[in-house]
């Protein structure tokens, strides 16, 4: 096709895939069936086109089981085996994992690789995957076959091509043509880690690197175009059947391009990790924020104006907060209020925040004012002495040298950052391993002049109020007193469980159902067809989650899922409860059960009649999680903190359970109460939640989220809560330091924060 006949339209936004916790990390079009998304926050996702709006996605599954963040896809048709289809999935954790998605369940765990496993594709029937560990392998029904050192250096990328080879890319900067193990072909030319490869149908391979381009290269290794425009490290590149490509870069960017021309870019609030075409050439966007975006020409599919009016000020939201006013950070300046905080010495200087800019003010002592100075800006001498990489400008950027023959790397840093996020940051950029992350830290230190930093950056001088001295810094900046900065507390807002197999939940319902029909003394506990109706139909309002604001529920469906908690035996009532524990994350739903609760109080029945032996583990979990998603709507407030000693008193021997998500459906309860009742000034209800979650946070053995919102509960207790002097007590800082020493990266984190606070009288 020439140039002339495609005719570029612009792409427009067409709908955000809300769902990941933290940064997207890979995409998988499932062919027309949906897309399927991988996350730092450990889970695969997949999404199918929402039925009540064809503009947008919902998520219908999640799939759990990785231990760290998940990484790459690749879809099984649907097959015998898999009759909705399947996924293949690679992480962190070094496991490819293959799931079912018709029931969401793992059907294959293939444990081989020594490191984190950063490809995977299918391969007639057998599945091959590439590592950090410099190894391709290649598994048959579950079994490894075969496994090879395809490169000195860690692999990154590995696709096949139409014609059956495979290509591999690397950190070693190479691309290699594989017919079975022998290597055909090495394509030398990139001058940093290639990252990304994908197919060019008809043409040949392309590659995204860490040099910033995109190669195009022919099966002979002949370079036919390079893509230059990104201001940083390229992740991701595909192509499409009309000869567009598309990439994602750590600069925020999604490039289309045409002919090697780039034609449009694509703004995001972070960075692009992934970037794919669906087949009728929409983009799928994967970005640090945690949303996944799609893009389209279609004028009919744009996202409604409001829609776009929020993704455009998102963005310059997303750029004032990173705008910096003589060095430091914009939003961290306080605003004009505290120009009423009286000075302490004649001349002292404050810079303050006034709309996007910084406005230097000094302390007149004998007329008792603030004197306005001026804007600040970062002076012609500021940037001098000021690094510049990807366009950015930083205080230091260093070449880092890993030995291994691999490419020197180069690490920027600003003196106002703290080290050990700089180091987790870093490394999850270039994909190294973790374990380098002591070594960074020290070298940062090392290089920076802070040798002996054993100071918190939080660290505040109990004499002057400012920050820790760093020489060099400007020293206006002991006039803004430092407020120390927590990572992960004080927590705001409600954690809930709002991820739901409906379908599940139905089936397991009518198969109940079925057993008391054939029952002759259950029989009239069954339901009747009406009833079986009614209950699809509160299914279907659940499942239209966009529409919440606008769909109610009758008096009648509540009456029916309160009979049924009633009258059915007690093993079969957990899908009843799994029902209950969605409607009240609507707020129509909500506010017709909390008028039975208030009349005789059926949620304290329920708790009662599931925590009285014998206590069945599904009726368990899926009433602690009613229970935790009541405080998504403040109408429950009230109760929630009139019968807190009894709901905490019923589920405490949750803890001592085995089954994780029962562990952390509790931890999550916890943190919900200690969020409520630090805001509602409740000291002794705060002391029952801190001992509950002190309880918690001692057992080191919990699976990590579990321990680490039981710590953010203690945290935030502390901080704002009335209740600091009995954590004390209660040897809390034992349970810090203990925390601090974790190898998990955020139960080290909130450790910290918690040893900070103990350090503040």
């Amino acid at each position: 096709m020439s140039s002339m006949e495609i005719d570029f339209k612009e792409y427009q936004l067409r709908c955000h895939l809300r769902g990941h916790e933290d940064d997207v990390r890979g995409i998988c079009v499932c062919g027309s069936e949906g897309i399927a998304t991988s996350s730092r926050d450990r889970t695969v996702r997949f999404w199918s086109l929402d039925s009540s709006d064809k503009r947008k996605y919902v998520s219908s599954k999640i799939l759990l089981g990785h231990s760290s963040f998940a990484g790459p896809l690749a879809w099984i048709s649907p097959d015998e085996e898999f009759p909705e289809g399947g996924i293949v999935s690679g992480g962190m954790d070094t496991m490819v994992f293959v799931w079912d998605l018709r029931t969401g369940e793992k059907v294959q765990s293939l444990k081989g690789h020594q490191l984190q496993v950063t490809g995977v594709l299918l391969d007639n029937g057998d599945i091959v995957s590439s590592s950090v560990d410099c190894t391709l392998r290649r598994w048959r029904n579950g079994q490894p076959v075969e496994s090879w050192e395809a490169h000195k250096s860690a692999i990154q990328a590995v696709i096949k091509l139409p014609s059956g080879e495979l290509v591999s890319g690397s950190t070693d900067t190479t691309l290699k043509l594989w017919r079975g193990k022998t290597c055909v072909h090495t394509f030398v030319g990139h001058t940093d880690t290639v990252r990304g490869l994908a197919v060019m149908p008809g043409l040949g391979v392309l590659s995204a690197s860490h040099d910033g381009s995109i190669r195009l290269w022919a099966q002979s290794g002949e370079v036919l175009m390079e893509m230059v425009g990104h201001t940083s490290i390229v992740y991701s590149v595909d192509s499409h059947i009309s000869g567009l490509i598309v990439s994602g870069s750590e600069d925020r960017f999604a490039k289309i391009w045409k002919d090697g021309v780039c034609v449009q870019s694509l703004e995001h609030p972070g960075c692009v990790w992934d970037a794919k075409f669906l087949e009728n050439g929409e983009i799928v966007t994967a970005c640090s924020d945690g949303v996944l975006r799609i893009w389209t020409v279609d004028r009919g599919n744009i996202a409604d104006p409001v829609e776009l009016e929020a993704y455009a000020s998102e963005l310059s939201q997303y750029k004032l907060s990173r705008k910096t006013v003589g060095g430091l950070k914009l939003e961290d300046l306080p605003g004009l209020e505290a120009l009423q905080i009286p000075g302490t010495s004649d001349g002292q200087t404050k810079i303050v925040r006034e709309g996007d800019n910084g406005v230097a003010y000094t302390w007149n002592m004998r007329e008792q004012i603030w004197d306005k100075i001026g804007e600040v800006v970062d002076g012609p001498d500021d940037s001098m002495k000021r690094s510049v990489l990807d366009g950015v400008q930083y205080d230091y950027v260093f070449d880092v040298d890993i030995g291994d023959g691999e490419p020197i790397r180069k690490l920027p840093y600003n003196r106002s950052d703290n080290p050990y996020d700089t180091a987790d940051k870093w490394l999850l950029k270039e994909n190294l391993p973790l374990s380098y992350r002591q070594q960074i830290v020290e070298f940062i230190l090392q290089n920076t002049g802070q040798k002996d930093f054993t100071i918190d950056p939080t660290f505040c001088d109990p004499y002057t109020g400012s920050s820790a001295y760093v020489p060099g810094q400007p020293s206006y900046a002991s006039g803004i007193s430092a407020k120390p900065t927590f990572k992960h507390i004080p927590k705001r807002g409600m954690l809930v469980f709002d991820a739901a197999q409906f379908d599940g939940i139905l089936k397991k319902i009518s198969e109940f159902n079925n057993t008391l029909v054939a029952d002759l003394e259950k029989k009239d506990l069954s339901l009747t067809e009406l009833e079986i109706a009614r209950l699809s139909a509160i299914i279907k309002i659940l499942k239209d989650t966009s529409h919440y604001h606008s769909s109610s529920f009758a008096d009648v469906d509540i009456v029916l899922l309160l009979k049924l908690l009633k009258a059915w035996p007690l093993a079969m009532i957990f899908p009843v409860i799994d029902i209950v524990r969605m409607i009240v994350l609507h707020p129509g739903g909500a506010s017709i059960l909390l008028r039975h609760v208030e009349v005789n109080d059926v949620l304290m029945e329920m708790i009662k009649k599931v925590t009285t032996d014998p206590a069945l583990p599904a009726n368990l979990l899926t009433s602690i999680r009613a229970i935790t998603n009541l405080f998504k709507d403040s109408c429950y407030y009230g109760w929630l903190q009139k019968n807190r000693s009894e709901i905490l008193d019923a589920f405490s021997f949750c803890l001592a359970s085995p089954n994780k998500n029962l562990q952390l459906a509790y931890s999550t309860l916890i943190l919900n109460y200690a969020v409520l009742l630090t805001e509602k000034k409740d000291e002794e209800g705060q002391s029952h939640v801190l001992s509950a979650a002190l309880e918690i946070a001692e057992q080191e053995n919990l699976e990590v989220d579990s321990r680490f919102r039981a710590l953010v509960a203690i945290g935030s207790l502390m901080l704002e809560g009335l209740v600091k002097k009995i954590a004390m007590d209660l040897e809390v800082e034992n349970i810090a330091k203990a925390a601090k020493a974790s190898k998990e990266a955020k139960i080290a984190e909130i450790g910290a924060d918690i040893e900070l606070l103990t350090k503040q009288r």
